[in-house]
Order: structure tokens, then sequence, then C-alpha cells
């Protein structure tokens, strides 16, 4: 094959696909039923012409049949006065009229015959034009509702070129929403931390913030203490004495890990008490007199 030949073939091959692609079947059927319509037409303007000829033809023969009478007449006229040269001219020319009526006799019955197969195939035509007319109704309402469903198919899928880009378009902003909320998260844990400075001009207060992670601390500690009850709310007997020999351990362990305050010194006269025995603050012993203060 040659090189202009596989080139032809290449173009042709790509035409045909770009014009499969868009054709539309509703169009090329209405196109169809458009070209049937003015077949239709011709033939009815044949038919009206072939019965147009067939009238001429006819009132040529009445004519030619009223001379063919009168020249008949006219030769018994002549005849009875006499005049047979009269007479037989008279029959003469009726006799070229007789031809000419059997010529035009023989081209109206043609005509008429023809006329007849028009009308038969312009009747055939018509209900062939109604028929393909139901038919391409029907066609392109079925073409119509297949090429909806498949829309809304695609639709539904998010295969189609429209639902694509929207559930793009969809994915692209929840992922920088999901972004900015992470940055703003990120960045109030970095000021709450003091790891950025809040420049707007308004005072740091590390004592709020103190007492912020002492709370959030409190609501753990809460959180904790509910869940131990619940689990030693539903646990076993077995279970339960485990847990307060654990309990007992960890108490005595956490005791013994405690210092004790030291004794205090035998020259003191008033010894403080630990808080932790008193369960109060402890207080200063009051100081001794002083000589000369005057008290």
């Amino acid at each position: 094959m040659s090189v202009m030949k596989r080139v032809t073939l290449i173009f042709r091959s790509k035409a045909n696909k770009a014009l499969d692609r868009m054709e539309d079947p509703r169009e090329t059927l209405d196109y169809s039923y458009q070209r049937q319509l003015e077949m239709l037409q011709k033939v009815r303007r044949g038919v009206a012409d072939v019965a147009t000829s067939r009238k001429r033809v006819e009132l040529q023969m009445n004519q030619i049949q009223q001379t063919s009478n009168k020249l008949e007449k006219q030769a018994r006229d002549a005849l009875g006065a006499g005049r047979e040269d009269l007479a037989r001219e008279a029959l003469t020319r009726r006799s070229s009229a007789q031809n000419q009526l059997s010529d035009l006799q023989t081209q109206y019955a043609s005509l008429q015959a023809e006329e007849e197969k028009l009308t038969i195939a312009s009747q055939r035509l018509q209900s062939k034009v109604d028929s393909f007319r139901t038919r391409k109704e029907t066609i392109k309402a079925t073409y119509t509702a297949a090429e909806a469903q498949t829309r809304i198919n695609e639709a539904f899928s998010g295969i189609s070129e429209e639902m694509g880009d929207v559930g793009m378009a969809i994915q692209r902003a929840e992922d920088k929403t999901a972004q900015m909320q992470a940055r703003a998260g990120a960045i109030d844990e970095l000021l709450a931390s003091g790891a950025l400075e809040d420049v707007s001009g308004a005072p740091r207060d590390d004592i709020q913030a103190e007492l912020d992670r002492m709370g959030a601390g409190n609501d753990v500690e809460l959180e904790l203490r509910k869940l131990r009850g619940e689990i030693g709310g539903g646990s076993t007997p077995e279970l339960e004495a485990g847990s307060a020999r654990s309990g007992a351990g960890n108490n005595a362990q956490n005791n013994a890990q405690v210092p004790r305050p030291a004794a205090p010194p035998a020259d003191d006269p008033q010894p403080t008490i630990p808080s932790s025995d008193v369960g109060e603050p402890a207080l200063p012993a009051a100081e001794p007199p002083r000589t000369g203060d005057g008290t």
C-alpha cells in the first residue's frame, strides 16, 4: 500500500468516526422523513400532470368527435343536394378525423392507465410515509428515554464528565477545609502552649493558661475515676479482690515513698505539727516575749 493510499484510508476512517460521533439518530430520521415527503409530493405532482394530459386528450377527442359528426351531416346534406363531390370530400375529412380520434383514444387509454398506476403508487407511498412517521416518532422517543436514563445512571455512578468535575471539586473543597481546620487547631495549640505569641497587642495571661491546663488535667482525672467506677461496678468478686489487693499494695508503696517530717530538735520549746498529721496547715509558734519591749 502506497503512502497516499494509507493517508487517504486514515483520513476516511477518522472522518467516519468523527461523523458517527456527531450524528444524531433523531436528526437523521427527521431528514429521511422529509425526503420521503418530498418524494411523495413529486409523485402527486406527476399524477396531476398525467391527469392534466389525459384531460387535454379528452377535450381533443370531444372536438374531433364533434367535427366528425359535423362532416357526416354535411356529407348527407351534399348528397341530398346532388353534390356527390362535396359529399365525397366531407367523408374524406371525416375519415381523417376518425383516424385522429382513434390515435387520441389510444393515448387517452395509455394516460388513464398511467394515471391509475401513479395513483396506486401515490397511495402506497403515502401509507409507507405514514408508517415511517409513526416508527420514527417511536424510535425518537425510545432514543430520548435511553439517553436520559444513561445520563441519570452516569450521574448516579459518577462516571459522567459533569459529575466527575463536581466530585473532584467537592473533594478539593473537603481537603482544603480539613487542612484549614488542622492548621487552625495547630495554631491554637501553639498559642496555648506559648510556642507562638499573640501579636495583636493583647497581654499574655500565663496564670490563666496554667489554670486552663490544670482544669484540663482535672477533667482527665474525673473521666479516669468514672471509668474506674464503671469497671469496678461490673467486675467479678475475684477481680474485685485482686483490685483491692493491688490497691492496698499501691497505697503501701505510696506511703513508703512519701517522706515523713523529721522530729523537732529538743531545744525547740514549741515544735510545729506537720499538716499531714493534723489535716490543717501548721501554725507557727508564738514568739517568747522579749526583754525591754514592754510586753
